[in-house]
């Protein structure tokens, strides 16, 4: 016992010198980068170098239901369930040209920073849940008492830092780390959803609302309507990030593949009758960003009487 008592002394005591000589640091480089960054330069553990990227994309999609599956007498069921739905996410983000990739047991995320990064984080999160429903149809199909699964996705986008951190020198060892709002807000969002479902944050709203196809319903069913989005709270986040705004829907069997090559092609104006736009204006959503926006201009304003 002595020994082991020594041994583990010695380690929380070299730890804790780590610590102090890490904090003591007031050196840590952090270099930004722009669009053109890529994910393989991100710097090792044995690098002090942090990366900030100014604006990332974060798409988070999160398998429900998934601990119920069960790995005794069902540990083949489960495993084959596990590898279709969590490869065809990923399949999902790589098409899109997600920057970077990262799964997480049952699920995982993208993150997309460059050109078109909103679209096409847009696109992959719409056809994660399009692929969601699809995919439960031929699970129930296979197995009609299984647990109520299907794919929950969040986006959120903001700047983040990021570099690869563990033990240094064993690459195997050293996994990356995003410090930041855009994963955790994103998180935060999935796990808010219900199946079938992506929930985007305000910052992510506010640039999709002027592009009329993402705000609104496609033509089929008597017209486009401004009923595509609805308001959400997403109690996880912080009081003033709260307000968000859910897609219940994926890509429309007849317009959808049109829509999507509309969005990624950087298309934003169709012709939206009048009336349907003012539909969106009643969103709480829509309150919240004029509200935000002037205090934002309050804000600055009284940062120039300060000067």
């Amino acid at each position: 016992m002595s020994d082991d008592t020594s041994f583990l002394a010695s380690l929380l005591d070299s730890l804790g010198e780590e610590v102090d000589t890490v904090l003591a640091n007031s050196d840590f480089p952090v270099v930004e980068k722009d669009g053109t960054f890529d994910a393989k330069d991100i710097p090792s553990s044995s690098s002090d170098t942090w990366v900030k990227l100014p604006e990332v994309v974060a798409v988070v999609c999160d398998l429900k239901g998934s601990t119920h599956l069960g790995t005794g007498k069902h540990d083949k069921s489960t495993a084959r369930i596990y590898k279709s739905s969590v490869e065809g996410a990923v399949s999902i983000l790589h098409t899109f040209e997600a920057n970077f990739i990262d799964i997480q047991g049952d699920g995982g995320f993208g993150l997309f920073w460059g050109d078109r990064a909103y679209e096409r984080a847009l696109c992959a999160g719409v056809t994660i849940r399009t692929f969601s429903e699809d995919l439960v149809q031929r699970l129930e199909k296979r197995w009609p008492h299984a647990p109520e699964t299907g794919y929950k996705v969040g986006i959120h986008a903001a700047r983040t830092l990021v570099k690869r951190i563990g033990t240094r020198k064993v690459v195997s060892e050293q996994e990356a780390v995003w410090a930041g709002k855009p994963v955790n807000y994103a998180a935060k969002c999935a796990q808010a959803a219900e199946r079938h479902q992506v929930i985007v944050t305000q910052s992510v709203w506010e640039k999709f609302r002027g592009n009329d196809y993402i705000a609104f319903s496609c033509d089929c069913h008597d017209g486009p309507s401004a009923s595509l989005w609805s308001d959400v709270q997403v109690d996880r986040l912080p009081k003033d990030d709260q307000d968000a705004v859910v897609l219940k829907s994926g890509w429309c069997d007849t317009c959808g593949p049109k829509f999507c090559d509309a969005i990624m092609a950087g298309e934003t104006k169709r012709d939206i009758p009048d009336d349907v736009r003012r539909g969106l204006q009643k969103m709480r959503m829509q309150e919240a960003l004029t509200a935000k926006l002037a205090s934002d201009v309050q804000r600055r304003n009284a940062l120039r009487g300060f000067r």
